[in-house]
């Protein structure tokens, strides 16, 4: 068990896993990314490097390797590789939207994250409460897709949503249930069986109506949500009626 970190950078990413872990007992060390960094891993057992990714393989590099400290990154869709040299490596991608530091650090306790490499890393987690899956260096680009399109297209998914409802002068507030009772759906019946509307119940001429009434720079996602929609209603085992 460990109980301490260094963590290089001063981002949402850093500040936010450096309060939660301060707030769970451990001392944390944060130094900002641009400081010089060769020594950081002396004395320390866990050394984060909560960089931009572009930067990170450039501050590991930087870094004298020690044995007895485990470097890890916070990236999603990288791999091992980019902390090079280092003799115990590990990923640590937390699977929650960090907006700001102090949110952040509340959000990171009980949270999923995504790991490989050294189970020190372990720690982390368990100080937070938090629940782990094991990703392969193979498999992380996919994983961050799937991170991305659960939260950064549903975000975006949302702002659609928002517009259109404002043509018809109805406040984005009267959906923010709808959203919410379908993501209890999603959770309780799996997406396939949470489906509900015009494509589940196979009423396309209403789907035509909807292009037709939206203006034209809408058209196109509601018209590919509508084909995924199909697809996801397609999935679904047929009821079988006794």
């Amino acid at each position: 068990m460990i109980d301490s970190a260094r963590i290089i950078g001063l981002g949402r990413a850093g500040r936010s896993l450096g309060f939660a872990l301060e707030r769970a007992g451990w001392t944390v060390d944060q130094i900002p990314r641009d400081a010089p960094v060769a020594d950081a891993a002396d004395g320390c057992q866990l050394l984060v490097i909560a960089t931009p990714d572009p930067a990170i393989a450039r501050v590991a590099a930087a870094v004298v390797p020690n044995p007895d400290a485990v470097v890890v990154h916070l990236a999603g869709s990288l791999g091992l590789d980019v902390l090079g040299h280092h003799p115990r490596r590990a990923s640590l991608h937390p699977l929650v939207a960090l907006p700001e530091p102090v949110a952040g650090s509340e959000r990171l306790v009980g949270a999923w994250f995504a790991v490989s490499g050294d189970p020190l890393v372990h720690d982390v987690i368990e100080a937070l409460g938090g629940r782990r899956v094991e990703v392969a260096d193979e498999h992380r680009v996919a994983y961050h897709a799937a991170a991305v399109v659960a939260s950064n297209h549903l975000v975006a998914l949302l702002g659609q949503a928002e517009r259109i409802a404002a043509v018809a002068g109805v406040p984005f507030e009267a959906l923010i249930d709808l959203v919410r009772s379908n993501v209890e759906n999603v959770a309780d019946l799996g997406p396939a069986g949470a489906l509900t509307g015009p494509v589940a119940r196979g009423d396309f001429a209403t789907v035509a109506r909807h292009l037709d009434a939206l203006e034209p720079a809408e058209r196109t996602a509601y018209d590919v949500m509508s084909n995924e929609a199909r697809k996801l209603a397609l999935s679904k085992p047929a009821e079988v009626s006794s």
